[in-house]
């Protein structure tokens, strides 16, 4: 028997909600699940399932309500008899929730971070009630996160559940490289302090200026790389406050890079200066590199970096963030019992296979109720 299942996501593009996205279509068991993916166009998201042999199916969804997304989402669950629907982000949460419902069918919404909604959300009751009624399952990516959506939010505490994000570590995994340094004309003498994400305000990249500037006076070795998206007036901001700052020569925007596994290996220090994350991939990832890593007291990076054992966590202040940057620059040449244990930390709980597991594990739940829905 093959469990039919749809998945959709809000967002075209390169991130954290869209990795965990497509690293679960990929890794799910193929002689029990069959994949159907509907996005809304092209872009990473697209390429990157047709690298893997998935292609997408495009509905376009603009403005408020859309009427003509939701049906075309029941034309697909019927035309491909889905069994289960998989749905990430509030948006396609809210219209996959109206579509299983629609169809009778088991809908599993997954929630990636406090910024899913605010608190100017229009008619947040109501999408909350939509998404509590619709889903057999919500899953969030760190405790935190529920906790915060059932406390705050009014999320049914019954339905929810937290299976954290998961990072392959056959593709992240300490294999040292120097080639960004070099394109950057960076030296094996240089201290790299490196942080991935693309550029939005809950990254806190004004932050990691800021601090950068501290830790830059008394430690003039060191060079400060951000990789990721960035366009708009928001990067705009942040070149000028480089250069109002007078680091232009050594802290770098390189845009977003493909192989992110050697975007880390060419790092000495990860960095996370995120005002708001529900868990935090990146850091993961970088801790599965082998990188010492000092992350904000963001939301979800406190549950994956314990104090001074897997890394170092900050308060979200300019002293803090460079006190923090500093202290890993010292123990430098000391890091390598807490590396090695962040390694083996990730292994054990943060494993792409044990994620996909328990996904894998509700999918089977909840087809066998199918027919009580």
């Amino acid at each position: 028997m093959v469990i039919r299942i749809l998945h959709s996501i809000d967002t075209t593009g390169p991130g954290g909600a869209e990795t965990v996205f497509v690293n679960l279509i990929k890794g799910l068991e193929p002689k029990t699940f069959e994949s159907i993916v509907v996005i809304h166009g092209e872009g990473w998201v697209a390429d990157t399932l047709r690298s893997h042999g998935v292609e997408p199916i495009f509905i376009q969804s603009r403005g408020g309500f859309n009427f003509r997304y939701l049906l075309g989402l029941v034309n697909v669950i019927r035309k491909n008899r889905i069994d289960i629907v998989q749905s990430h982000l509030l948006g396609s949460n809210l219209y996959c929730c109206l579509a299983g419902l629609i169809c009778r069918i088991p809908v599993v919404s997954t929630i990636h971070g406090f910024v899913d909604t605010s608190d100017r959300e229009r008619l947040k009751w109501l999408k909350t009630r939509l998404i509590n009624l619709g889903s057999k399952k919500i899953v969030f990516v760190s405790d935190r996160l529920r906790e915060h959506y059932v406390h705050h939010l009014g999320f049914s505490a019954r339905k929810s559940v937290t299976i954290y994000n998961g990072v392959d570590t056959s593709v992240f995994y300490p294999q040292k490289d120097d080639s960004i340094r070099k394109e950057l004309g960076i030296g094996p003498e240089h201290v790299v302090i490196g942080a991935v994400g693309n550029i939005r305000p809950a990254k806190g990249y004004g932050l990691f200026l800021k601090a950068a500037r501290l830790v830059y006076d008394r430690h003039p070795a060191c060079r400060f790389v951000v990789a990721g998206q960035g366009s708009g007036a928001l990067y705009q901001k942040l070149l000028q406050l480089r250069d109002d700052l007078g680091l232009q020569d050594v802290f770098f925007f390189i845009g977003f890079r493909a192989d992110a596994a050697l975007v880390y290996n060419n790092f000495d220090i990860f960095v996370l200066p995120s005002t708001s994350e529900g868990f935090s991939i990146s850091t993961i990832e970088a801790m599965a590199c082998g990188l010492p890593v000092a992350v904000t007291k963001s939301g979800g990076p406190e549950e994956i970096v314990n104090n001074k054992i897997y890394g170092i966590v900050a308060d979200h202040s300019v002293e803090s963030f460079s006190d923090s940057m500093e202290l890993l620059i010292n123990l430098k040449k000391n890091t390598n019992l807490i590396c090695c244990k962040s390694v083996d930390h990730v292994k054990l709980k943060f494993s792409l296979n044990s994620m996909i597991f328990l996904y894998e594990k509700i999918y089977i739940s909840n087809h066998s109720k199918k027919a009580c829905f």
